[in-house]
C-alpha cells in the first residue's frame, strides 16, 4: 500500500484530431533556398510558405538566410489576403511559424512536466483561421517568410492561379509506416501523413487501412516498451494524437451505417493508450494518472503483498476498485515480484448495445508483469468495483403512515430480468418488519415467493436479486407489516427503491454479460457497488423507479376526501365555471349561426351568370359597425357592374368585427378588377362604418383581388366622407410581410389561441364556441393530471443547465419533463381540436327553408314592365365598351320596343361576326338569350290589346321569336369554340370530415376529461392536504404560462412562419358557394322559362 500513497505525477493531455495544426513535412514549398519566382504578392511584399520541419528559432534563421523575415504584421487586409490564398491550394492542411510581432489569439494546451521554452511563440492555422500562442517553441513546423522590395522579375502575379498549389492525390503512407516500425520518429511522420490522406480521401479509412494503421502504430509502441526506450514528451503526444485521430476518423466516417466498425476497435486503440501509460510509468517511476479523450488511466507498480485490500482509482471521483485480501490473491499473484496495475475509466460506453443500456462511467482493471497480462478469475473473495452515476436521478421517497393492523403494499414494474431491486423500508421507530414478495397479485400469509425480516440491527434494506424473482418480468408486489413489534401512534414508513445491474464486456462473445458479477448492498442511486470474481471491462445500469398510483387503494384514498378536499374543491370550481361558460357559448353559437350564411344579392339580374364573391371585413374598433345601407360597384378592365345594395333580409350585416360574404352576378366578365366603390346613405342610428378590407373573388377563374381600406366611411370620422373608391392592391402589397403577419396574427388570436377564441371566434369557422370551451376544459384537465403526476419527481442537482437568463434557469431535466408532458397531453387534444375544425358544415338547402317552386309567384305582366325589363337588359349590355352598343333611351311605347329589338338584332350580328370566341361573348350571348326568352314568354302572356293593332303584336312576337333562335345559335357557337377560362392552379382541396364525426370528437373529449379528472383527484388524495395546496399554487403558474406566454408565442410564431413564406390567407371555396351559384341559375331558369339555361 505504501506505493499507492506516493505523490502522483499527473500526465494530462488535451488530445484533438492530429490532422489539423500539428503537421509537418520534410520538403520545402519552392524547392530552393531563395524564392526564385514569387507566387503570392500583396502590396509589393512576397509571402513565401516554406514547408519544413523546423523549430521557431530555426525557422527565423532559415528565413533570414533566404533574405526575408518571419511575418511580423497581421492586420485585416493581410488576413483577407491569406484567407484567399488558402482557398487555392492545400496550405490550410499545415501550420506555419510567424514572427515576434504577431500576437496569438488562442492559447495552445500545455503538457505538464514537458520540456517547453520560457517564451511563447505564435503560429497560424487556416482551417479555421486562427493565430495560436504556443509555449512549445521547439515543435517543428513550416514557416511564413516575407520578402520586401520585390523586383518585377521576381513577381509572377499578385494572385495565385487555381493550379499553382493544387497537388496530386497522395499515395498511401501505410507502406512507409510498416518499414518504419523500428524507428518511432519516422513511423509517426508516416502516420501523420496517412491521417492527412485519409481525411481528404473519399471512403477512407477503409477497414484494411484502418486495421493496418492501428497494427503498425501498436507495433511501434510495443517495440518502445520491449526496448525500455523512454521517448520524449513530444513523441508520447504524437502517439496519443495518432491513436485518437484514427479512432475519430473511424467513428465519424460517412458510411458508418453501411460499413460499421468492429467491436474490437476500441480495445485495439485502447491497447496503444495502455502501452503509452506504461512508457510514462517507466519514465517517472511513480503513480501516473493519464487522461485521454475517452477517460482516465491510473497506473502504478506494486508488490503482490501491497495489492491486498488495495484501493485503485479515485474515491474522490466516485469510481474506484477495492481488491480483496492478499490471502485471496496469493494463489494467482504470489509468484510475481512486481505487478503493474492499470485501472482505466471511460466517460462513455465504448460498446453501445440496444439490449443493455449502460448509464454512468465504465471501468476496467488490468494486471501485468513486464512480459504478459495476469488473469484473475474465480476468486474466493469478490473484487469491489464502485461505479458512479453523475447524472442519476434521486429515487422517489414515499412516506406512509402505518395504521394499526394495516399493511403497506409496494408495486414494482420489472422490465429487465437481470436487475437487482434495492428496496429501503425505514420506520421512524425501532420496530421489526416482515416483507413478502409476490408476482402478479398482492402477497399474503400463504401466497409469496420470497420473504425477509428487517430490523434496526440488520438494516432496513432488502436487496431483491434476479434469482429471487426468477428473472421474471412484469408487476411484482412487496408487502410490509410489523412483526414481533407493537404498533405505536404516528408510526411512519419511508419507502424508496431503485434498480441496478452490474455487467462486464465478454470479449469472446462480444456482448455485455452479468456472469460472475452482482450488485452489492453498498449501492446508492449515485454509485453502484459491483462484486465480481474476475477482471474485465465493467459497467452498470441504473433506473429510477417511476411514481405510480396503486389503483387497488382507490376506495381507501377516496375515503379521505373529508380530510383532503383541496383538489376536489378545485375540480368542482372548474366544472362549475365550465357549465356556466358552456351555457353562454351555446346561446352565442345560436345567435351567430344565422350570421354565418353567405348572401346572394337580391338585386342581381336573374339572367346574369358571371359571379363574383365579395368579402367585406368590418373593423374591430369601437362602434365600427354600421346601420346604414351600403352599396358597391366594381370596375374592371373590360367593363363595370351595376351598383348593388349589400344587404341580407335574414341577418344583420356589417357588425363590428364581422366578415360578410355576398355573391354579385354580372352579365359578362369584368376582366381584372381594378376599382371598388363603396358608399352608404348615412341612415340608421349608427351610420359610421370602419372598413378593414374587401376581397373580390372571381368564382370562374378563382382569381382574388384585395382592397386594403382601413378607413372610416362617415361624415363625422376620418375625412368625413361616406363614398370612397379603392384601388386593388398590387401583388407585392398582398404578399408583403406586414400584411400577412397582421392578417395571420389577427385571425390566429381569434382562431388558433384556444382560450381567446372562445370570446370572439371567426364568424365562418365550423369550430363552435361550445366546442372551444369544452376543448379548453379538456386541455385544462389534461394539464392538471400531467402536472400533478410530474410535480413530485426528484430533482437532479447536477442536471446541466440548458438555458439561463438572469436568475431564471431551465435544466435538462425540466426540459425533458416538459417534452414528456407535451407528448402525453398535446396529441390527443390536438386530435380532438382537429376533428372539430375539420367537420364539414351541414348546409341547409333552399327546399328545407321553404323557398320551393310552389312558393314562387311570378310578378304581374303588363306592357310597362316589359318595356322596363327590355330597357334594363340593353342597358346592362351597353355598359361594356367591347359590345359597341349605345345606351337606349327610355322605352315608353311599342314603337320604342321595335327600335330596341333592332338594336338587339345588330348586337347579335356583331357577335356572329366575331371569328374568335371568348368567355365575354359566351356570357353576353347567354345573358341576351335569357332576356329574349323572358321577353318572348311575357309577350305570349300579354293581351294583344296592349298594342295598337293585332298585326303589330303578331309582328313583334315573330321578331322576338326569330331573335331568340338567332341568340340561341350564337350562344351555342361561342360555347362550343370558347377556350376554357384561365384558372389559377387549384390548391389541394381542404380535407373535410363527415358531419357525424362530431360525435367521435365529443366521445374523445369526454373520455380524456374523465380519465384526467380521475387521476388528478387520485394523485391529490395520495399527496395529502399540504402538498396539494402547494401543487395548486404551482398549477396557477403553469396555466398563466400556457395562456399568456405559450399560446401567444405559438400564434405569433405561426404568423411569422407564414409571413416569411409569403403565403396569404386562403380564399373561400365551400359547398355554400356552389349552392349560391345554383340559386342564381334557378332564378335564371325561372326568368327565362328555360330551367336548363
Amino acid at each position: 500500500m505504501g506505493s499507492l500513497l506516493q505523490t502522483s505525477v499527473f500526465f494530462c493531455l488535451s488530445v484533438g484530431f492530429l490532422c489539423l495544426p500539428e503537421n509537418s513535412d520534410a520538403s520545402a514549398f519552392t524547392g530552393n533556398d531563395l524564392p526564385a519566382q514569387c507566387q503570392f504578392v500583396f502590396r509589393n511584399v512576397c509571402f513565401e510558405f516554406v514547408r519544413g520541419s523546423e523549430t521557431w528559432s530555426q525557422a527565423r534563421s532559415s528565413c533570414a538566410i533566404r533574405g526575408g523575415d518571419l511575418l511580423k504584421v497581421m492586420n485585416i487586409p493581410i488576413k483577407m489576403f491569406l484567407k484567399n490564398i488558402t482557398r487555392e491550394g492545400n496550405i490550410s492542411n499545415f501550420t506555419w511559424w510567424l514572427g515576434e510581432g504577431v500576437q496569438g489569439q488562442h492559447q495552445e494546451p500545455t503538457l505538464r512536466n514537458a520540456e517547453v521554452s520560457k517564451e511563447n511563440c505564435t503560429y497560424i492555422k487556416f482551417d479555421p483561421f486562427q493565430l495560436i500562442l504556443s509555449p512549445d517553441c521547439n515543435h517543428r513546423r513550416g514557416f511564413l517568410c516575407t520578402h520586401n522590395e520585390l523586383s518585377a522579375s521576381n513577381t509572377k502575379s499578385t494572385m495565385v492561379s487555381r493550379h499553382a498549389t493544387r497537388l496530386r492525390p497522395k499515395r498511401s503512407s501505410l507502406s512507409d509506416m510498416l518499414s518504419s516500425v523500428a524507428n518511432i520518429d519516422k513511423l509517426l511522420v508516416a502516420a501523420e501523413e496517412e491521417l492527412r490522406r485519409m481525411e481528404t480521401t473519399v471512403d477512407e479509412p477503409t477497414q484494411d487501412n484502418r486495421d493496418n494503421f492501428i497494427r503498425y502504430l501498436l507495433l511501434g509502441a510495443t517495440k518502445l516498451l520491449d526496448d525500455s526506450f523512454l521517448p520524449d514528451n513530444d513523441t508520447i503526444i504524437k502517439i496519443i494524437k495518432c491513436s485518437s485521430g484514427i479512432l475519430f476518423l473511424s467513428i465519424n466516417k460517412c458510411d458508418i451505417e453501411d460499413n460499421p466498425n468492429p467491436t474490437s476497435l476500441f480495445e485495439d486503440v485502447f491497447e496503444i493508450f495502455r502501452i503509452v501509460s506504461e512508457l510514462v510509468g517507466l519514465k517517472y517511476q511513480k503513480q501516473v494518472i493519464f487522461r485521454h479523450p475517452k477517460g482516465t488511466i491510473y497506473q502504478s507498480t506494486h508488490t503482490p503483498e501491497d495489492l491486498g485490500n488495495a484501493v485503485l482509482g479515485s474515491e474522490q471521483d466516485g469510481i474506484f476498485i477495492k481488491l480483496p485480501s492478499f490471502s485471496a490473491l496469493k494463489g494467482q499473484l504470489g509468484q510475481y515480484d512486481r505487478i503493474t496495475v492499470q485501472m482505466a475509466t471511460f466517460l462513455r460506453n465504448p460498446h453501445p448495445s440496444d439490449s443493455v443500456q449502460i448509464s454512468g462511467t465504465v471501468c476496467s482493471l488490468l494486471l501485468s508483469n513486464k512480459k504478459s497480462e495476469i488473469k484473475l478469475s474465480n476468486l474466493s473473495d469478490m473484487i469491489e468495483i464502485f461505479i458512479s452515476h453523475p447524472n442519476a436521478s434521486r429515487p422517489t421517497n414515499s412516506t406512509i403512515v402505518l395504521e394499526k393492523n394495516t399493511k403497506v403494499l409496494t408495486k414494482i414494474n420489472v422490465t429487465d430480468p437481470d436487475v437487482t431491486i434495492c428496496l429501503t423500508v425505514e420506520p421512524n421507530a425501532n420496530v421489526s418488519l416482515v416483507l413478502r414478495l409476490s408476482e402478479g397479485l398482492p402477497p399474503n400469509d400463504t401466497y409469496f415467493s420470497n420473504t425477509t425480516n428487517l430490523s434496526l440491527t440488520g438494516g432496513y434494506r432488502w436487496m431483491i436479486t434476479p434469482e429471487m424473482y426468477n428473472n421474471s418480468l412484469g408487476i411484482w408486489y412487496i408487502e410490509s407489516e410489523l412483526v414481533n413489534s407493537s404498533w405505536e401512534q404516528g408510526l411512519e414508513l419511508r419507502i424508496n427503491s431503485f434498480m441496478a445491474k452490474c455487467v462486464y464486456w465478454d470479449i469472446k462473445k462480444e456482448t455485455w454479460s452479468t456472469d460472475g458479477c452482482k450488485v452489492g448492498d453498498k449501492s446508492t442511486p449515485e454509485q453502484t457497488q459491483c462484486l465480481c470474481n474476475h477482471l474485465t471491462l465493467f459497467g452498470s445500469s441504473f433506473f429510477v423507479m417511476p411514481n405510480y398510483i396503486d389503483l387497488s387503494r382507490t376506495a381507501q384514498l377516496f375515503s379521505t376526501v373529508s380530510e383532503n378536499f383541496v383538489v376536489l374543491a378545485l375540480l368542482c370550481a372548474f366544472f362549475g365555471l365550465y357549465l356556466v361558460t358552456l351555457l353562454w357559448a351555446c346561446y352565442a353559437d345560436r345567435r351567430s349561426r344565422s350570421k354565418r350564411k353567405m348572401t346572394l344579392l337580391e338585386d342581381n339580374h336573374p339572367g346574369a351568370q358571371y359571379n363574383y364573391l365579395i368579402g367585406v371585413q368590418t373593423g374591430h374598433r369601437k362602434n365600427a359597425g354600421t346601420t346604414a345601407n351600403v352599396t358597391v360597384k366594381l370596375t374592371g378592365s373590360d367593363g363595370e357592374s351595376d351598383t348593388h345594395v349589400l344587404t341580407d333580409p335574414d341577418k344583420p350585416v356589417f357588425e363590428r368585427g364581422a366578415v360578410d360574404m355576398f355573391m354579385l352576378a354580372t352579365p359578362f366578365p369584368l376582366g381584372e378588377v381594378r376599382n371598388l366603390r363603396l358608399q352608404h346613405d348615412n341612415s340608421g342610428g349608427r351610420p359610421s362604418w370602419y372598413i378593414n378590407k374587401v376581397t373580390v373573388q372571381d368564382l370562374q377563374t378563382r382569381q382574388v383581388f384585395h382592397f386594403f381600406c382601413h378607413c372610416w366611411l362617415s361624415d363625422d370620422h376620418g375625412d368625413n366622407m361616406t363614398k370612397k373608391t379603392f384601388n386593388a392592391a398590387k401583388n407585392n402589397e398582398v404578399t408583403s410581410f406586414r400584411n400577412i403577419f397582421q392578417t395571420r396574427t389577427s385571425t390566429g388570436f381569434r382562431d388558433e389561441h384556444i382560450w381567446v377564441s372562445v370570446v370572439d371566434p371567426p364568424s365562418r369557422s365550423p369550430f363552435t364556441r361550445a366546442q372551444r370551451v369544452s376543448c379548453c376544459m379538456s386541455l385544462l384537465l389534461c394539464t392538471m393530471a400531467i402536472n400533478i403526476a410530474f410535480w413530485n419527481i426528484p430533482i437532479k442537482e447536477d442536471s446541466p443547465i440548458v438555458f439561463e437568463f438572469g436568475s431564471m434557469q431551465i435544466t435538462w431535466q425540466e426540459l425533458m419533463v416538459g417534452v414528456q408532458s407535451g407528448l402525453l397531453m398535446f396529441p390527443i387534444n390536438i386530435l380532438i381540436i382537429t376533428i372539430f375544425r375539420s367537420i364539414k358544415p351541414r348546409v341547409i338547402s333552399k327546399s328545407q327553408k321553404g323557398d320551393s317552386e310552389e312558393n314562387f309567384r311570378p310578378p304581374p305582366i303588363n306592357l310597362p314592365s316589359i318595356l322596363k325589363e327590355t330597357e334594363e337588359v340593353i342597358s346592362m349590355i351597353s355598359i361594356s365598351p367591347r359590345n359597341m352598343m349605345s345606351e337606349v333611351h327610355r322605352l315608353e311605347s311599342t314603337s320604342d320596343l321595335r327600335y330596341a329589338l333592332d338594336m338587339v338584332h345588330d348586337f347579335i350580328q356583331l357577335m356572329q361576326g366575331e371569328s374568335e370566341s371568348a368567355p365575354h361573348w359566351v356570357y353576353c350571348s347567354k345573358f341576351l338569350l335569357a332576356g329574349l326568352c323572358h321577353l318572348l314568354m311575357c309577350l305570349e302572356k300579354l293581351d294583344e290589346r296592349n298594342f295598337p293593332s293585332p298585326q303589330e303584336y303578331q309582328q313583334t312576337l315573330n321578331i322576338t321569336n326569330v331573335l331568340v333562335r338567332k341568340a340561341e345559335m350564337v350562344f351555342s357557337s361561342h360555347l362550343a369554340y370558347c377556350p376554357p377560362p384561365v384558372k389559377k392552379r387549384k390548391k389541394t382541396p381542404t380535407f373535410w370530415l363527415p358531419w357525424w364525426c362530431v360525435f367521435l370528437g365529443w366521445f374523445l373529449l369526454l373520455s380524456i376529461s374523465g380519465i384526467s379528472t380521475f387521476f388528478t383527484l387520485l394523485y391529490g388524495l395520495e399527496y395529502g392536504k399540504d402538498k396539494s395546496i402547494k401543487w395548486v399554487m404551482s398549477l396557477g403558474l403553469s396555466l398563466f404560462q400556457s395562456i399568456f406566454i405559450l399560446q401567444p408565442l405559438k400564434v405569433i410564431g405561426i404568423a411569422v412562419f407564414f409571413a416569411l413564406l409569403l403565403k396569404p390567407v386562403a380564399v373561400e371555396e365551400s359547398e355554400e358557394i356552389e349552392q349560391l351559384k345554383l340559386e342564381q341559375q334557378i332564378k335564371c331558369g325561372r326568368y327565362s322559362g328555360r330551367p336548363t339555361l
